[in-house]
């Protein structure tokens, strides 16, 4: 009788604990799980990196377009570069024929001044001559006193 307890006592005890399974069984159903759980993040882990890798290309093909871009913009800002100089010597032209004509006009002026100055006396005689050609028709009787 002891035997019979005790065998059952064991079978009956483990059967109970486990849920009527015994542990190796419960053991490789856990495995058998973790195996398909390990299988599907596989699956999902090869997926995400298709997907990765579709978008890297995207991404190669966007970045040599900008490289391209970088370089255009790159020689235009080497033309600006070079259209700046040139218009910097240009004033630098400018500066220097602004002050000649600068030069040239004070020389105009004051030789107009000079002509000014010399006309005086004969716009002096001139109104003299006619302020005495009047004065003698008017003596004369030619004119009509104007």
């Amino acid at each position: 009788m002891a035997d019979k307890v005790i065998g059952n006592r064991g079978i009956g005890n483990q059967g109970d604990v486990y849920g009527g399974r015994p542990p190796e069984r419960q053991r490789f159903k856990k495995l058998a799980q973790a195996a398909l759980n390990a299988d599907m993040t596989v699956d999902q882990i090869e997926a995400i990196l298709s997907d990765m890798s579709d978008v890297l290309v995207d991404m190669n093909k966007t970045i040599g377009g900008l490289d391209g871009a970088i370089e255009s913009l790159d020689t235009t800002m080497n033309r600006i570069s070079g259209t700046l100089d040139q218009v910097d010597k240009t004033v630098v032209t400018m500066t220097d024929v602004v002050d000649r004509l600068e030069n040239i006009v004070g020389r105009v002026e004051a030789l107009v001044g000079i002509g000014e100055a010399a006309l005086r006396p004969i716009g002096a005689i001139e109104g003299a001559i006619e302020s005495a050609g009047r004065t003698l028709a008017s003596r004369l009787g030619l004119g009509n006193g104007q």
